[in-house]
């Protein structure tokens, strides 16, 4: 379990240090969300899994997007996947291309 977390810290690390330079949704999501969002580590619903974002779609954009921008306590979801210099406009629409798949 300890070498868990040792791997979320050293990815959050990599993920805030790198610069977001990523135009599409898509270059932003592999570039801040993939690590954890593609293997589904630490809980993350997987890109494409409808089960697991069902109940995330069902609680509405709003709540998504907030969970996206300010990260979501007592979880290893940061905020903006832990690229800060992310705008927020650009977090909501990786957000929506993740609900797109997820439909």
């Amino acid at each position: 379990m300890k070498a868990f977390y040792v791997a979320i810290i050293g990815v959050t690390s990599l993920l805030g240090a790198a610069s977001v330079s990523a135009a599409t949704p898509e270059e932003n999501y592999k570039a801040s969300c993939a690590a954890c969002h593609d293997a589904g580590v630490a809980g993350a619903p997987k890109l494409g899994d409808k089960a697991a974002w069902a109940p995330r779609i069902k609680s509405g954009k709003d709540a998504l997007y907030k969970s996206a921008i300010s990260g979501k306590p007592g979880t290893a979801m940061m905020a903006k996947g832990g690229a800060s210099n992310m705008p927020d406009a650009d977090v909501k629409a990786v957000v929506d291309l993740m609900m797109a798949k997820a439909k």
